[in-house]
């Protein structure tokens, strides 16, 4: 017990004994919340004698779930059964993989990644723009609605079209036993939901439940968590109100503000002692996040002591801009500084490119987190369509992928023709090669094509044959068999995409030394749960988004683009107290030192602008000038709202007026300007 509690200040240790019913522990930035989260557990089996199997720790990235199991794991003194500690997606698919076949599915689905659904959704339909299909169905998911509810939903044309092609793409899931990454909470509340038994059972078996980055869930993770909940009221969650910041993607902040109205009786602790920052950048961090009306009370507290103040950097341009910034970095490596220890941040993605350039320019080398990843190149794609194949013989869009890889003569007309053949015969493009004699695909492509995909169709069923004697040595049959390094041999950058290549099957062998008893299906959903925090690491400088950022430190961060219209955001509904809320994350993400940049005038959509400093250099006491209050409006574009007259319709615009905010909405093809304070959000 004394190494549980060594470490930990009064109100750590005060909410670790806190063992039974509801516990909200806000944590401040850089307050301990990861010590503390694991301590409580370590607590609950070696201090309480909790079974290590009755615990369920869930978080948002495999990189805090990694990192909270391997310290799990340096504090227990007994060895046994480890605890369940894993994001809310890896539980989903584990709980799938037990229990979708009461939906009568099979438990060997393959679990799809949002390119994949993208190229899905475009097959479907290409007229409306795919990435507003993705995010309506995304929506449709999260609010647990069907094809036949958003039927009834859409009142708006483009709104009916977006749900036929969510019927459709839930048929084309359904019927090559795939899931995608919102299916991994949606079917697994919907289970628990159905079975009344398997939700007692499950409750029964996971007694204490902790969670990790409660602001970042949304109504269906909470609606998740309340059947978890429901044979005892054990539930703990870590969080901070003011690290709120994926509004956007659904995560609700009255789930951590209203905490203890979903969970009656709930204990609150406050961890406010930041052990992370110097006392300037906290100090500035304290000022800007005190503007926001909407949230729980507290503040960071230093206990690192003084160090450098908080830097402002003004420059005329973005090229000024990139100069100096690369100037400073140089200067900090110089002094011995490494280069993973800074990082620069930005509210959107395009300011980055000036940036890359002055550090190109620099030779400074830089990691951009959120860029490509790995696994979205086109040559890791084709090697994991392969391996879907394998696995799942029926997979037409991976298959469609790979069949002229390398090339074999098989032009997309030919494909097309067999697969519409397929479809008629209503079979699977593998099944219907395989069952149609030679002299009857000769009708549909020419004879050569014919004997190709014969050939090919053995081919698979061979090497998936041979997966079955030695997953390990699978990847050398593979590419013995297919030969795939073949298809980039003449290409400028072919050394690079076979280095790709050849890191894709060191990453499979050594998966496979790791989990021996795993087979390919369980390495693909493997690869489908990493995030972007995943690429963190390396001997370069980090760029990347504010978003990207969070749960991550570093000794320097350098702040670009605190204009109006950059950081913050402003107009088109932008939520100026999450906008806030990103500044204070940005803010204490810095260690030792924090530079906080602002250009007058940048090259933007086509044109140069001239910008206004950022409101929050104000805010943050950085500077003097007058303070701008902004009333702050609950809309959004995009959202749904109703209106007592004119019936549902959906937010197309905002703009002030006077003291109030205006909406544009289409109501069902009519387009109305309303104030706001006259219609109801859906």
């Amino acid at each position: 017990m004394e190494k549980i509690f060594a470490k930990l200040n009064d109100e750590q240790s005060e909410a670790v004994k806190q063992t039974e019913g509801p516990v909200l522990i806000l944590a401040g930035a850089g307050s301990g919340k990861t010590t503390t989260i694991v301590s409580r557990l370590v607590y609950l089996i070696e201090g309480v004698g909790i079974p290590a199997s009755n615990t369920l720790t869930l978080t948002f990235t495999n990189k805090a779930a990694k990192e909270m199991r391997e310290r799990a794991s340096t504090m227990m003194q007994k060895e046994g059964y480890p605890p369940l500690l894993c994001t809310f997606h890896k539980f989903g698919l584990l709980f799938l993989k037990f229990n979708i076949h009461l939906m009568d599915r099979k438990n060997n689905f393959v679990v799809i990644d949002t390119d994949d659904k993208k190229r899905i959704i475009k097959k479907i339909n290409s007229e409306i723009p795919t990435p507003l299909i993705a995010s309506e169905i995304s929506r449709y998911k999260n609010s647990l609605l069907t094809p036949d509810d958003a039927y009834k939903q859409a009142e708006i044309f483009n709104y009916q079209q977006i749900a036929k092609v969510y019927e459709e793409y839930e048929t084309y899931l359904h019927e090559n036993n795939l899931v995608d990454f919102d299916d991994l909470i949606a079917l697994t509340y919907k289970l628990l939901e159905q079975n009344p038994d398997l939700a007692k059972t499950t409750s029964q078996k996971y007694q204490y439940i902790m969670i990790d980055e409660y602001q970042d869930t949304n109504e269906l993770q909470l609606k998740l968590l309340q059947k978890l909940c429901s044979t005892h009221k054990n539930i703990c969650v870590v969080g901070d109100d003011d690290q709120s910041i994926y509004g956007w993607r659904g995560a609700h902040i009255r789930n951590i503000m209203e905490f203890d109205k979903d969970f009656e009786g709930t204990k609150i602790f406050k961890l406010q002692n930041n052990y992370r920052s110097r006392e300037p950048i906290l100090k500035v961090a304290n000022a800007l996040i005190e503007h926001n009306r909407s949230r729980l009370e507290k503040k960071l507290i230093p206990t690192r002591g003084s160090g450098e103040a908080v830097v402002t950097l003004n420059s005329q341009d973005e090229n000024e801009e990139s100069r100096k910034i690369a100037q400073k970095i140089t200067k900090l490596m110089d002094s011995g500084v490494r280069a993973q220890d800074i990082a620069v941040l930005y509210r959107v993605n395009v300011l980055s490119r000036s940036i890359e350039d002055g550090l190109n320019r620099s030779g400074i080398n830089y990691k951009l987190v959120g860029g490509q990843r790995f696994y979205d190149r086109a040559e890791v794609k084709d090697l994991i369509s392969y391996i879907r194949v394998i696995t799942n013989f029926h997979d037409d869009f991976s298959f469609k992928r790979i069949v002229n890889k390398p090339k074999r003569g098989l032009g997309k007309a030919s494909v097309d023709k067999i697969e519409l053949a397929a479809l008629a015969a209503e079979k699977s493009i593998f099944d219907f090669v395989k069952s149609t004699k030679i002299a009857d695909l000769e009708v549909l492509v020419r004879k050569k094509n014919a004997k190709t995909l014969k050939q090919f169709i053995k081919d698979i069923q061979r090497v998936a044959k041979e997966v079955k004697e030695s997953t390990y040595n699978f990847i050398d049959v593979l590419e013995e068999t297919f030969h795939l390094k073949d298809i980039y041999k003449g290409q400028v950058d072919e050394s690079d995409r076979i280095l790709n290549m050849d890191e894709f099957y060191a990453l499979f062998r050594d998966f496979i030394t790791k989990n021996p008893e795993s087979g390919l299906d369980e390495f693909l959903n493997e690869l489908t749960l990493q995030s972007e925090q995943d690429q963190v690491e390396g001997d370069s400088i980090y760029m990347m988004s504010i978003h990207a950022s969070k749960g991550l430190e570093f000794d320097h961060i350098f702040i670009v683009g605190l204009e109006e219209g950059f950081l913050p955001l402003v107009g088109d509904g932008s939520d100026l107290e999450e906008e806030r809320r990103l500044g204070y994350v940005s803010f204490t993400r810095a260690k030792d030192t924090l530079t906080l940049s602002h250009a007058a005038s940048r090259f933007y959509k086509g044109r140069r602008s001239d910008l206004e400093k950022s409101r929050f250099f104000n805010e943050a006491g950085l500077c003097q000038g007058s303070l701008k209050v902004v009333k702050n409006t609950a809309f959004k574009k995009g959202d749904l709202v109703r209106h007592k007259i004119f019936g549902t319709g959906r937010v197309i615009g905002i703009s002030k007026s006077g003291k109030e905010f205006k909406l544009n909405i289409n109501f069902a093809g009519t387009k109305k300007d309303i104030l706001a304070s006259f219609v109801e959000r859906l």
